[in-house]
């Protein structure tokens, strides 16, 4: 390499105020694997409930709410008082799995107020710090515990970034990524892939009793009752407990992962209640914490509990503030039925409120998709459901899109959100795709 003069001397400039204000753009800095902020380009500076403030004062209704990490809202005043008093009481932040007080009372609360009312019996483990330690931690145990290597999961499924995570993914983008072959994992269809042309389970069941399929029996069988990432493709109850049966039959495990779905986003805590099925194993993470702070669940069966000690771990499994966030948002939302009927009232009335563009666009086949407050408006392409999602972010609301090709308005509001924001961001969606759809 030539060196230039500049690069010789060793005379050092002087740093003043004036060139400290004319360094590189932060966004330059950062890598071009940001996506968010590409679609939403404004800096946020504070947030409360169902709100996001700009700095430049903008307000946002917010119907993305940290992808279901939020499904209290942003900021909720009980929860924060929780924080506050955790940090100035210098109570433990960083504890890995050794015994806290808080770590103590998130579990007590977890088993009193969730399993117990359930008639669930789970160990609780705790991977890492996101939902994707969340699912390794569970296909490593299954294929731990059944000494088999094989893992079924389905078309249009999202479980995580990390390899193991990804080889059980669907969407092709984010496993192109991996840079490595994805093995080990076989895709079966979703409810509803063949709009119900095909019996359920007909193919995963001749695959699973004919010794000539190829098949490798599986350790396991990793689901979502509603596909997120995949396009709000919600599983009927009925299909749920058709595969769970199979499972049983033929000695796979089930894995529910609730990551997105849990926490009352479908309207009961779990997703797969209303299905009447348990699990093996189920995921939680996102909303867990109810306040945004980092903490996942892998929920087991006792007598799947064969792990040596330290044989899963994470450097950040024992996050205080999160168990002290998680503990009192089970209390304050978890002690009744009342969160769980004013989210599905909630939802009905997005359904009520899609149904009606969709009446009114027969043209366009538009589908109204989900459960809860999980919700989604499929366009007919990914351009479309775009523009309306952009027209809604010029008119101070934040939704996304979801679906093979983004072609899903999915909507993932805090399960409090106000009744009066609900409809005003409805209103926005509805706005921006008579715009989009009578172009």
């Amino acid at each position: 390499m030539t060196m230039t003069a500049a690069s010789e001397s060793t005379e050092k400039p002087e740093l003043t105020d004036e060139v400290s204000a004319t360094t590189v753009d932060p966004i330059e800095l950062e890598s071009g694997v940001r996506s968010y902020s590409r679609g939403w380009p404004t800096v946020f500076t504070h947030a409360k409930g169902s709100v996001l403030t700009a700095e430049d004062g903008r307000e946002y209704i917010d119907f993305f709410a940290g992808a279901g990490t939020l499904n209290y809202g942003h900021n909720h005043p009980e929860l924060k008082k929780v924080v506050i008093d955790h940090y100035l009481e210098d109570r433990i932040v960083h504890g890995l799995d050794m015994f806290t007080d808080v770590r103590r009372e998130f579990l007590q609360t977890f088993n009193e107020k969730i399993l117990k009312p359930r008639g669930l019996d789970y160990k609780v483990s705790f991977p890492g710090p996101g939902g994707t330690n969340a699912v390794e931690a569970a296909l490593k145990l299954a294929r731990k515990v059944t000494g088999r290597e094989s893992v079924v999961s389905f078309t249009n499924g999202f479980h995580g970034m990390t390899l193991g995570a990804l080889s059980v993914t669907g969407n092709s983008m984010k496993r192109g990524g991996a840079g490595i072959p994805l093995v080990h994992s076989t895709p079966m269809p979703f409810d509803d892939y063949f709009g119900q042309i095909v019996p359920d389970f007909m193919y995963l069941e001749r695959l699973l009793t004919d010794g000539g399929s190829g098949l490798n029996k599986p350790a396991a069988v990793i689901v979502e009752t509603v596909q997120g990432e995949g396009g709000i493709n919600a599983a009927r109850a009925e299909w749920l407990r058709g595969l769970a049966k199979l499972c049983k039959t033929h000695e796979i495990l089930l894995i529910v992962d609730d990551i997105q779905m849990g926490c009352g986003r479908t309207g009961q805590f779990f997703s797969f209640e209303e299905a009447g099925i348990e699990p093996d194993m189920v995921t939680l993470s996102k909303s867990i914490s109810g306040y945004g702070h980092p903490l996942a669940l892998t929920l087991l069966k006792p007598e799947l509990d064969i792990w040596e000690p330290g044989e899963h771990n994470g450097t950040f499994r024992g996050f205080g503030p999160a168990f002290a966030t998680a503990t009192k948002a089970i209390e304050l939302f978890w002690s009744d039925d009342e969160l769980e009927k004013a989210t599905l009232a909630k939802g009905a009335y997005v359904e009520s409120r899609f149904d009606q563009i969709a009446a009114r666009f027969p043209e366009h086949e538009l589908v109204v998709k989900g459960r809860g407050l999980a919700r989604g408006l499929q366009m007919p392409s990914g351009e479309i459901a775009g523009q309306i999602t952009q027209r809604a972010f010029e008119e101070g609301l934040l939704v996304e899109t979801s679906g093979p090709s983004d072609e899903v308005i999915k909507l993932l509001p805090a399960l409090t959100i106000p009744d009066e924001l609900l409809k005003r961001g409805l209103d926005i969606i509805e706005d921006a795709a008579i715009e989009a759809l009578t172009a």
